[in-house]
């Protein structure tokens, strides 16, 4: 794959529609499409800013695999709204928009927007995968610091963040790291993990915040020199610092795979090119009439194939 590849963290951007654009834009028999025409502006904003020679939408084929919970219980526990024990569990999502997340899949399937989800493994993982994978300049469209940890300037790697709804997005690259927590891309996973993330039910480390924790890796370089210097009594820690890095090395010792994003996903073989026409042009027309898709596909559509 060559030319600049754009991966957008499909949930992340449809979830971010879905409380960024009012729950009156409705399809012809009420129900709400808010989700579903946020998705496709937005889609169309990035095509047009940023022009993408690949475009692929990441989805969560499993939203909290097993492999990451058997090593940290609490990894996301705070989101399940139902525990099922021969799949994934099911995630809290609004009533109005898990209808909505079927007809997203179907009008990017018609449009010829490469779907990618892998059992077992997170969206994140499929990003990671492909990034690892790509040849040429990468653009990752989320909403989850998480993947912060892949930028990367020297491969033309880096994080198209939507700052307020889905309008404004901030362009992180290392510089933009730097200067906000003060490690680059590789350091970012260390940080996390060290600093905890409620949101994904991370413990962290007690006592070790963000500015500590990237204190402890400008002087230690990364997780791993840290530990190393827990075991030094030379090594320029505080008492504190010593006592509650001991205390949480079970923790430490299973964070980074469960933080740090996969890069072998088995993914499938897909053409990941930018269509230039739909792919299924019938099914398209029929989304459009029956969903009330109206200005927000025709817009895409005008934008793909200009």
């Amino acid at each position: 794959m060559t030319g600049r590849l754009m991966l957008l963290d499909t949930a992340s951007l449809y979830f971010r529609a879905y409380f960024g654009v009012p729950d009156s834009v409705r399809a012809p028999d009420g129900t709400p499409v808010n989700a579903v025409r946020g998705l496709l502006d937005f889609i169309d904003r990035l095509v047009k800013d940023h022009r993408p020679d690949h475009l692929v939408a990441c989805m969560d084929a499993d939203w909290r695999p097993r492999w990451r919970v058997d090593l940290i219980p609490t990894y996301k526990a705070h989101r399940v709204a139902e525990e099922h024990t021969g799949g994934p569990d099911a995630e809290e999502v609004p009533d109005t928009l898990a209808p909505q997340v079927p007809v997203i899949e179907e009008v990017l399937d018609a449009i010829g927007i490469a779907r990618v989800g892998v059992a077992e493994y997170e969206a994140d993982d499929v990003i990671g995968t492909f990034t690892a994978r790509a040849r040429g300049p990468v653009d990752i469209v989320t909403g989850d610091r998480d993947l912060y940890q892949l930028v990367d300037d020297e491969r033309g790697v880096r994080v198209l963040y939507p700052l307020k709804g889905v309008g404004t997005l901030q362009v992180t690259d290392e510089a933009v790291l730097r200067e906000k927590y003060g490690v680059d891309g590789r350091g970012y996973a260390d940080l996390a993990l060290l600093r905890g993330d409620p949101s994904d039910g991370l413990p962290g480390v007690a006592g070790i915040g963000e500015k500590t924790a990237a204190k402890l890796l400008a002087e230690f370089g990364d997780l791993a020199g840290i530990m190393a210097a827990v075991d030094d009594p030379g090594a320029k820690l505080t008492p504190s610092q010593r006592k509650r890095l001991t205390e949480a090395r079970p923790y430490l010792a299973v964070a980074p795979k469960v933080v740090r994003v996969a890069d072998d996903v088995p993914l499938p073989e897909v053409g990941t090119a930018l269509p230039d026409a739909p792919r299924d042009p019938a099914a398209l027309a029929e989304l459009a009439r029956r969903w009330g898709l109206g200005g927000s596909l025709e817009r895409l559509l005008t934008t793909l194939t200009s």
